[in-house]
Parts: structure tokens; sequence; C-alpha cells
């Protein structure tokens, strides 16, 4: 058995990573572990927003949008290759909500938070501007406002990153099997789901971000009597071949209140969503189903010209958020705030932490607080450094958030011999460590294999050294989005070569030894 971490965290997705990067950076030694890849659950299935949630006004939640309306381009300077402002356009439809509630809710949405780049809610006359053209005829009036994009699965890999780099033990296809308190530390025993080996750890403190699992760690992992209840929401999305060619995103109303967003995505593609359902059953199954499919096009169909059908639809993605159970009575009005409740002992030591709830927006806050609660228990916790985070860029965001044409220009003198196209992806994936990718390449070749969709070998090993990806779906759908280019052949091929690199890998490792 190791020696004696600071902090276990359970749970690799956005939460999970944020509270080891921070606690790292403060100077505690930190474990983690994930039973399948980085951001594999609902961290990678979000609608791709740091936003306030224009939304959530309508249900009083003042300090949550605050909160996230500060972190907007907090989170935008850390990582300006991963996040990026997009405007968005909200049609007004009679019948729905009233204009002047509209511009109400924006202007508390434009004066709440810590604006500063991000431009103001501005209106629109729809038959005059590029906007309305995608739409039905009749659309005359709509809002326009600010908020900010995010490649939500590179966020969590990136905060894994940082933590990595200021010492963090970062484990993946690592699943938690038990906790148990063993004079004043937890005692934390974990599985190799690869080889089946069991291993344990002990640690002063444990968190338990396991997301739509908080509850089977809480209750059966770590036998915690925390009285707290979670609500699992399932939220779907669909892709579709791009519905318009401006480079901003639509808010839509629906009579049912629910708002359903329809955003650039990828270049050629129109990202739908999202659904707000309860769901029970196993978070690892969870699928879009044909009526939420149906209920997406529908939406969309109310609005654009064109239909949007089931048939369109080129991929989608479901996810099951752990929401803190407030009693609200339907799912999308159940808060989207976090919930931290601690179980500690009365000797001050072995403290539990389990994680409610929370917005991929908001999970640098949620962070901080984690850690402020735990703070008592963590001795070594550099003292004073609250909210350091907020200072420091993530891995490939070191550049002004306006450099990124510049960057690519950069990148383009070091690779002529790449389209600007693969740059411009590259640059908007890994940022100044794209250098690090295309390294002393002269020409094409010297990359490797070009796997389809520009993807090629010096990227994928870039991926398995530096990003824990270690198959083809890590890389196709999560490190990247280069699932919608390849198909099933190349897909095969690259698992095929990430197995033999694997072996490979293994083997000279054994041989060092």
């Amino acid at each position: 058995m190791a020696g004696v971490y600071d902090l276990a965290i359970v749970g690799g997705g956005i939460n999970g990573c944020g509270i080891a990067r921070d606690a790292a950076g403060r100077g505690c030694s930190v474990y983690l572990c994930e039973q399948k890849d980085l951001g594999s659950g609902t961290s990678s299935a979000s609608t791709k927003l740091i936003h306030g949630g224009l939304r959530y006004l309508e249900y009083y939640e003042f300090r949550l949008v605050r909160e996230a309306l500060r972190e907007r381009e907090v989170l935008w300077r850390m990582a300006p290759h991963i996040i990026w402002p997009l405007r968005f356009v909200l049609p007004h439809l009679p019948g729905l909500r009233p204009s002047w509630f509209l511009r109400l809710g924006l202007f508390l949405y434009d004066h709440l938070g810590g604006r500063e780049k991000l431009p103001g809610t501005r209106g629109l006359d729809l038959r005059n501007d590029p906007a309305g053209k995608p739409l039905k005829p009749g659309f005359g009036r709509a809002f326009e406002y600010s908020d900010c994009w995010v490649d939500d699965a590179r966020l969590v890999v990136l905060n894994a990153q940082d933590a990595a780099r200021m010492g963090a033990t970062i484990r993946t296809r690592t699943r938690f099997l038990s906790a148990v308190r063993e004079d004043g530390l937890w005692t934390v025993t974990v599985e190799d789901t690869r080889s089946g080996r069991r291993s344990s750890i002990r640690a002063r403190a444990l968190v338990n971000a396991a997301g739509p699992w908080v509850s089977e760690v809480m209750r059966q992992g770590a036998r915690s009597t925390v009285d707290a209840r979670i609500r699992l929401v399932q939220g779907s999305h669909i892709v579709v071949p791009k519905l318009f060619d401006h480079d901003r995103c639509y808010i839509f109303q629906n009579a049912d209140k629910r708002i359903v967003f329809a955003i650039p995505y990828e270049r050629d593609f129109t990202l739908i969503g999202t659904t707000d359902n309860d769901y029970q059953g196993d978070p690892a199954n969870v699928r879009a189903s044909e009526a939420e499919i149906a209920y997406l096009c529908a939406a969309a169909g109310e609005y654009f010209a064109k239909p949007v059908t089931p048939a369109d639809v080129v991929w989608t993605y479901s996810g099951v958020r752990p929401l803190y159970d407030d009693g609200a009575s339907t799912a999308q009005a159940a808060t989207r705030d976090y919930v931290l409740a601690l179980d500690a002992p009365g000797d001050g030591k072995a403290a539990l932490l389990n994680i409610f709830g929370g917005k991929i927006t908001t999970y640098r806050r949620l962070a901080d607080a984690a850690i402020a609660k735990l703070a008592p228990f963590l001795p070594k916790l550099a003292p004073g450094a609250s909210d350091w985070s907020s200072t420091g860029t993530l891995p490939g965001g070191d550049f002004p958030v306006d450099g990124v044409a510049a960057l690519v220009a950069e990148l383009r003198g070091h690779a002529p011999f790449l389209p600007l196209s693969h740059l411009e992806r590259l640059a908007r994936t890994y940022g100044t460590r794209t250098r690090r990718i295309l390294d002393s390449a002269a020409r094409p070749e010297d990359l490797g294999r070009d796997f389809g969709g520009t993807l090629t070998e010096a990227e994928v090993r870039y991926l398995m050294t530096e990003e824990w990806a270690e198959t083809a779906e890590d890389v196709l759908w999560r490190r990247t989005k280069l699932g919608l280019r390849l198909d099933a052949a190349q897909a095969q091929a690259l698992d095929a070569f990430m197995t033999e690199e694997r072996s490979r890998r293994e083997r000279a490792s054994d041989a060092a030894e």
C-alpha cells in the first residue's frame, strides 16, 4: 500500500477533476480514480455551453445565475482554445413568455455578472437579419445575447492534466469498491477494470464525485449516513446536418416551458438539445429514446423553415444529471445548484464529502467550495490560497482570448505542409500544445498514418501519452468529435492501432523493469 494521500477522489468527471486540480494546486497530495474514461459520463453529455442559465431566473436562482455569469469570462481566459464566445438568438413567439418578461430577464442577465469582454443584449429584426433566414416566415422580433461555447469532455481532461502536472495521481479504468475508516484515515479499495487486480490506498479525506453513482458510493461503498437525496434527470441531444450558415446559436421557447438550443457544431452540423426527463435505471445504460429524438425534432421544426426529422439525425448522445432532489414538481424545475454534504466523525478525521448537482460552468467554484469544506481535515493545505485556480490557464490555453488566429498563423509557419483547416482543428483542440504533436515534422508523412478526418498517428500517440486515451471511442467521441467524420472501418483501424500501441508500451515497460 502506498503512502497516505491528503485527498482521495472518486469520479473523473468535471467535478472530480476540478477538485483534484484545486487541491493539488494548494499543495495537497491527491489520488483520483475513474471507473471508465475521464468525462465518459454526464460531463461529456452536456449542451457544450458555459452560460449563466437564463431560464434559471424564472426559478429565482439568482445566486446560481450570478456565480455562473461571473465564471464565463474567467473560464474563457483559462482555456481560450476550447472556450469561446457565442451569440444566442432568442426569437419572440407570441403566446409564450411576453417580450417585456424576456427584456427584463436579459437586463438582469447583462448586469448580474461581471461581464467585461462579452457584448450585451440587443434587439433583432428577423425580417432583415441573416438570423431570420432559416426560420419560418412570421418571426419578426428577436433578442440576441452572449454566452460561451465549451468542448466539455476536453475541459475535463485539461483539468486532470493540470492536476497531474502538479503531482496528482490520476487512475482511469479503476473502479471504486469500498472505503473504510481505520485509525483516523480512509482505506480505499479499487479494482483495475482491465486486469481485475485490486489495490488499496489511504487518505485523510475522501470526495464522492461519482455523479449519477453518488448515492451508490455514499451508501454502499463508504456507508455514509448523510441524509441527502438525488434526482436523476436525463438530458438527450441530437446532431443533424447543419441547418444554417451563420455562426450564431438559437434558443427556442417551447409551449411546455422548456428551452431547446440549436448550435453550430463541428463546422458541418447543428446540435439540438436538451430534454429534461426523470430517469430510472442504470446511468451506464442511458440512451436517447425515440420519444426524445422526436421531441427535439418537433421543437426545432416549430421554428426552422426546413423540417427536422428523425431520419436527419446523424448522432445522438444522452447523459444523466445527478441533481439534488429539492422536491420540485418537474425535472426541468429541479435546481441545478450544487450541494456539498459533509460526513465527518467527531474526532475531526477521515471526512467524506458528497457532491450533488452542479453545472460545468460553475465547476471551479464548486471545487473551491469543496476544498473550503475539507480544509480542517487537510493539514498540508496552503493557507490563503482560496480561488487560486482563476489566475492560471489550463494546458494549451496560455495565449490571449483573442489570439486563436495568431496561434494558427504561427502553427502554419511551423507546418506549412498541412491544410489550414487541419491546423485550425488542432489549435481549437490543443491550443499551444499542438506544437508537441507537430514536433519536428517537416512533411505530412512525419506525422504517420492518417486514419481519416486529419487524425494522424502523431496526434493519437499524444492522446495516449498525455491524455489517458486508450480506445478509439476515447479519441473519436471525447478527445475529439472526429467520430462524425470516420466510418466504421476507419474507426476499427484506429482501435487496432491503439491496441497494438498499448501492447508495445506494456512490453517496453516490462522490459525496463
